[in-house]
């Protein structure tokens, strides 16, 4: 399976991934977003949501653990849940939330530090990493099952 590869020289260009990755959306993908503090998993994920077509304040569930998200996609209603686990203290805190019952098959979860929730979570379709590189973010996707490679099939990523 064929990675996806970039450089993301700035703020916009991040938004330009997040928007193209809207598009590449399908019901039930999981995305797992890498990268250390201020990599951009959150300025992706905003980026995707509101691409998705969410209108109102996207915000970091650093201290809510999940935020769901109501959008459209192909014209479908879709829930998107954004995760921040950054703050759990054990996998068994993501278990008693009942955050693995979103991970239906149907909505997209989109969960940054995913190394928190091992074992408990359910695998990605698509890794994210996000690294700083001098003043930009270089990203890569991978596809790691059918429906993560049909979401970077999907996918048209042109920088701004």
């Amino acid at each position: 399976m064929q990675s996806f590869k970039a450089y993301l020289p700035d703020e916009s260009a991040t938004a330009a991934l997040g928007a193209a990755l809207a598009r590449a959306l399908v019901p039930g993908l999981v995305i797992y977003l890498h990268g250390d503090l201020g990599a951009g998993k959150t300025a992706l994920t905003r980026a995707l949501i509101q691409a998705a077509g969410h209108t109102g304040t996207v915000k970091s569930p650093t201290y809510t653990l999940s935020e769901p998200y109501r959008v459209q996609v192909d014209g479908q209603p879709l829930n998107v849940i954004h995760y921040d686990l950054y703050r759990m203290s054990s996998p068994e805190e993501f278990l008693d939330a009942g955050f693995r019952d979103d991970f239906d098959g149907h909505n997209v979860c989109i969960v940054e530090w995913p190394e928190k929730g091992e074992p408990v979570l359910p695998p990605p379709d698509v890794r994210v990493l996000l690294n700083v590189s001098g003043l930009g973010r270089e990203v890569e996707l991978q596809p790691l099952s059918k429906l993560g490679l049909l979401c970077l099939d999907r996918l048209a990523y042109s920088p701004s």
